[in-house]
């Protein structure tokens, strides 16, 4: 598999974005968040959707340039209509909102509709953290094509369902929980597909409700489990909580619309942490509790204990330092792309 350096990589897809007619503001976002999702280790969440998001924009399902429009606001709180733009740029800007909100109220929560999709979860609570607050965010897609079984259940009926938290601390790397509720992110089996590769025992079912380890099964009609094996009960109630902050809560609705588009629905909260105790005391402190807990002696088949957020950080560090892994079949269909756009001159050759 070939190595490139992130800025190559950003280099690739913000060329490509330009050429499929994305402003330049906007391209720069985009191509930033799918690098940083490689750079974190999140590869499911990358460059591996340049060529996705080509075609949504070619039919229409992404909009380059749509208006952000603030349909209802209070103080406190705000309802975004994205427009179809691209979920990235619709999200960041929600984010620097509800930022500015929870400034002045303490505490602020805002939603979003019709936008596409939204990518790794990490990067918008990161934002709210820089600035001393405790961020969150979860997202569905409402009644587009569902993934993932409910508990005990063999048909796809809910999104993946992702929740993220951020804890602003005096870490090295942020504290930063960002997790699918189902037991895997979609694109983990996309790029088990591309990878040749199978996947471990209680990621997904076939389409007879049986657990599976080829990846092909999935989009042959098998589905997803929700996160926690034998106690996938607890992920389930999770998921359905996520689906209603983020479908219901946003006005997007639930069911299920095999012809949908990708919509990311999109619930987004702040916390200043200044309007409940010091944040230099409350830093501080969540940087001791982390170092209590990683005190704990590893069990059997680990080394240490990570906090949660450690793992990405340490994975950045590393790929900023190698270069970043993409697979044969994901780079191949990139530089068809390229190829297709005519942008291999601006681009170059990587370094």
């Amino acid at each position: 598999m070939p190595v490139f350096t992130p800025e190559y990589l950003h280099k690739v897809a913000y060329n490509i974005y330009i050429a499929k007619g994305t402003p330049a503001e906007e391209a720069e976002i985009v191509a930033a968040h799918q690098v940083k999702a490689n750079l974190v280790g999140h590869d499911s969440h990358g460059v591996i959707h340049i060529h996705e998001y080509c075609e949504r924009i070619d039919k229409g399902h992404i909009v380059p340039g749509a208006p952000f429009v603030v349909e209802q606001e209070t103080p406190s709180t705000a309802v975004i209509n994205g427009n179809w733009g691209f979920g990235f740029v619709v999200t960041e800007k929600a984010t620097r909102m509800v930022i500015e909100k929870a400034k002045t109220q303490g505490v602020a929560a805002i939603t979003v509709h019709l936008q596409s999709h939204i990518g790794r979860l990490g990067d918008y609570p990161t934002m709210i953290m820089k600035e001393g607050m405790i961020g969150m965010i979860t997202a569905d897609s409402g009644a587009g094509p569902k993934a993932v079984a409910p508990f005990g259940g063999r048909a796809r009926r809910l999104g993946t369902n992702p929740i993220c938290i951020g804890m602003p601390s005096d870490l090295e790397g942020p504290v930063l929980l960002d997790m699918a509720t189902s037991a895997v992110a979609a694109g983990k089996i996309g790029l088990a597909r591309n990878r040749n590769e199978s996947v471990p025992v209680g990621w997904i079912i076939d389409k007879e409700g049986n657990p599976t380890t080829d990846p092909n099964d999935y989009p042959a009609g098998g589905a997803i489990l929700p996160v926690g094996a034998d106690q996938g009960h607890k992920g389930y109630g999770l998921s359905f909580m996520v689906e209603i902050f983020s479908g219901l809560l946003t006005g997007l609705g639930f069911g299920i619309d095999p012809q949908a588009r990708h919509n990311d629905g999109v619930f987004v909260t702040a916390f200043d942490v200044e309007k409940f105790r010091p944040l230099a005391d409350f830093k501080k402190e969540v940087k001791e509790f982390a170092e209590f807990v990683k005190t704990s002696p590893p069990a059997n088949g680990f080394s240490e204990v990570l906090y949660p957020g450690e793992l990405e950080h340490r994975t950045e560090q590393k790929r900023r330092a190698e270069g970043i892994f993409i697979e044969d079949e994901t780079w191949h269909q990139i530089t068809e792309i390229m190829k297709e756009l005519k942008v291999e001159d601006k681009v170059g050759q990587p370094t």
